[in-house]
């Protein structure tokens, strides 16, 4: 009897709130208006330090989602290229997108950040926030990579000899016909990633980039707060993510709303 294949997909990403998965739906409530009552709480009774923190971090804040929504479509784009290299009969461009893929994920992002940084260093000079965009891009491109492989792989053949049979090229047939369909498949995980690079973007604050995590060592570094200061940008993180998994939630039910349709 053969056995059936079993996958187990775990992300980097946040849980996301499944009105279907009753545990961990509660678990989420809990956690966004638990946060919610931590923060006012300490805003409220002790707005020296954590009112101070909180007004010294939405230049930080910002900084994090340009990072994260430029690294994202770098990342997007990167990804598309790779997975349809992944897929293609090309030998030489099948073989150059696997190797982008298992090199990239084989090296610790941070190793990437600086390495990024510094040999774009010895070419020309580049500002930091652009090289912390293209070491995330660049990094998070490989495992776009195999979403979109994933993704297109999941369209069954028939749309394609279908395709064909109606006078489409292979080119055409990707565009029109394969991808828009895939796109449904491939933007949970792609949503997934999002809020796991999100989070990875307090990596570039080494790179002198003004990050929430960045605005919060230079709090604590002139107050010697510690403590205080990373509670707070600890709980910024958890709302900010807490907000991006419900809205993706929101976005999978839609499309499965649409499907059932």
């Amino acid at each position: 009897m053969r056995e059936k294949k079993v996958v187990i997909e775990v992300g980097d990403g946040a849980a996301i709130p499944d009105p279907n998965d009753k545990g961990l739906f509660t678990a989420w409530r809990i956690s966004f208006f638990g946060t919610l009552a931590i923060m006012a709480f300490l805003v409220i009774n002790r707005p020296d330090p954590y009112l101070d923190i909180l007004k010294y971090l939405p230049d930080g804040i910002l900084i994090t989602f340009k990072v994260t929504f430029a690294s994202i479509a770098l990342a997007l784009v990167l990804g598309l290229i790779a997975g349809l290299g992944r897929i293609s009969k090309n030998k030489f461009f099948n073989l150059a997108a696997s190797t982008y893929i298992e090199v990239v994920r084989g090296i610790p992002l941070l190793v990437q950040l600086f390495y990024i940084y510094f040999a774009l260093g010895h070419i020309v000079r580049v500002p930091d926030l652009v090289a912390a965009i293209i070491a995330m891009g660049f990094c998070y491109g490989a495992y776009m990579g195999e979403v979109f492989r994933a993704g297109i792989n999941s369209i069954d053949d028939g749309q394609s000899e279908a395709s064909l049979s109606l006078g489409f090229n292979r080119s055409q047939t990707m565009r029109y016909v394969i991808l828009p369909q895939a796109w449904r498949t491939i933007l949970p995980p792609v949503g997934n990633e999002f809020i796991a690079l999100l989070k990875d973007t307090s990596l570039v604050s080494i790179l002198a980039v003004s990050d929430i995590l960045r605005r919060g060592r230079e709090f604590a570094s002139e107050s010697f707060l510690y403590f205080e200061t990373y509670t707070m940008i600890a709980l910024v993180y958890l709302l900010i993510t807490l907000i991006l998994s419900k809205l993706l939630s929101n976005i999978e039910n839609r499309l499965g709303h649409y499907e059932r349709r």
